[in-house]
């Protein structure tokens, strides 16, 4: 099975950027989401990317973010621009969709103060 580490977070001000990797061991054919839980809330898709680069965005990654995937190293970054205290949350990667998820890892917690 596909294991997923995610970091990269940390503490930004407002307006800063970051940018989050998630090194997978072994190989999968299925896309890799970005995924974040914000305090006391669900967690929510950002987006995804296929093998081959191809992206799709949901309304809440749309714009500042940007997904790319590296296949030599096996990896799949989250470039974040821009970012608002909003932004703060866990951020966590998985392979999409949902029916493909395997075990979710620590996360990497990105905090944004104002």
């Amino acid at each position: 099975q596909v294991q997923l580490v995610e970091s990269g977070g940390g503490l930004v001000q407002a307006g800063g950027s970051l940018r989050l990797s998630c090194d997978l061991s072994g190989r999968t054919p299925n896309p890799i989401a970005w995924y974040r839980q914000p305090p006391g809330k669900q967690r929510e898709l950002l987006g995804s990317i296929t093998f081959g680069g191809s992206t799709v965005y949901e309304d809440s990654g749309e714009g500042r973010f940007t997904i790319s995937r590296d296949n030599v190293k096996n990896s799949v970054y989250l470039q974040m621009n821009s970012l608002k205290p909003e932004d703060t949350a866990v951020y966590y990667c998985n392979l999409f969709p949902a029916r493909y998820w395997v075990s979710w890892g620590q996360g990497t917690q990105v905090t944004v103060s104002s």
